[in-house]
């Protein structure tokens, strides 16, 4: 009776300790990891590590929803160039990046790393952390103000930019009119910010998504900062060929 019963709870306790073990591991190997154990309809397809080519390059994307929204069609505008990763989350604001870059990093070669924050940094939050709060309540307040986002993006910068790596700031997109718990204007008063940094540092190149963005502005949904399917896939193109450039002139 005991050693059937042992034999019930064995498999739980196999699955525990994948968890725990996984949680240490740097993101693309978490996401290794749970392939394993996890069905592919539980975990995102944005999320999923690629089918690795050790002959080319390899790319780790950061960034947040917009990210994972032209996650796919990046990764496939680059099939047979380079390796596309990127963490398996939304990586939020500033504040979450400086806890979790290492994280993200891992111990992986990155050859071109594309990113960015500003949309999370940038919407309103009410006094008890209830999110995207109205931003003409007096009691709200921007997640990460202006001031602080540059200190901790200018850490990010300096922090990417020491892996060897070719860095890709992406400008943040815009934020249209009416979106909840966010300003329109906001995104190009931190992306404006966020040039000053990347000049200050050095050696930091630039994807100018917010002109993009606004070129497709009809792609965009209605009040809302995320893009239709379309508006990603040609926000993916844009990464896509920024990426290429880099890789090529890193290969120079």
């Amino acid at each position: 009776m005991v050693k059937k019963m042992m034999n019930v709870f064995k498999p739980s306790w196999v699955a525990m300790l994948l968890l725990v073990a996984s949680a240490a591991l740097p993101v693309h190997t978490q996401a290794q990891v749970a392939t394993k154990k996890t069905p592919p309809k539980k975990m995102r397809p944005q999320f999923l590590p690629p089918e690795v080519d050790a002959s080319l390059p390899n790319v780790l994307l950061i960034g947040d929803s917009i990210s994972i929204g032209y996650m796919l069609d990046a990764r496939k505008q680059l099939a047979g160039e380079a390796n596309v990763w990127r963490p398996a989350t939304n990586c939020g604001p500033t504040t979450t990046g400086l806890k979790s870059l290492e994280t993200w990093i891992g111990d992986t070669e990155w050859d071109v790393i594309h990113f960015n924050f500003g949309l999370h940094d940038l919407k309103f939050m009410g006094p008890k952390g209830q999110n995207l709060a109205d931003p003409t309540d007096p009691t709200s307040a921007p997640q990460v103000p202006i001031d602080e986002y540059a200190k901790n993006l200018r850490k990010i910068a300096e922090r990417l930019k020491a892996t060897g790596a070719t860095v890709i700031w992406r400008e943040t997109t815009p934020v249209p009119d009416g979106a909840k718990g966010r300003v329109p204007g906001d995104s190009k008063r931190y992306n404006e910010v966020a040039a000053k940094v990347m000049a200050e540092i050095g050696g930091i190149e630039t994807d100018p998504m917010y002109e993009v963005a606004v070129s497709i502005a009809n792609l965009q949904n209605k009040a809302d900062v995320h893009y239709k399917p379309e508006g990603s896939a040609k926000l993916g193109e844009q990464v896509a060929k920024t990426v290429r450039v880099a890789l090529a002139t890193r290969s120079k």
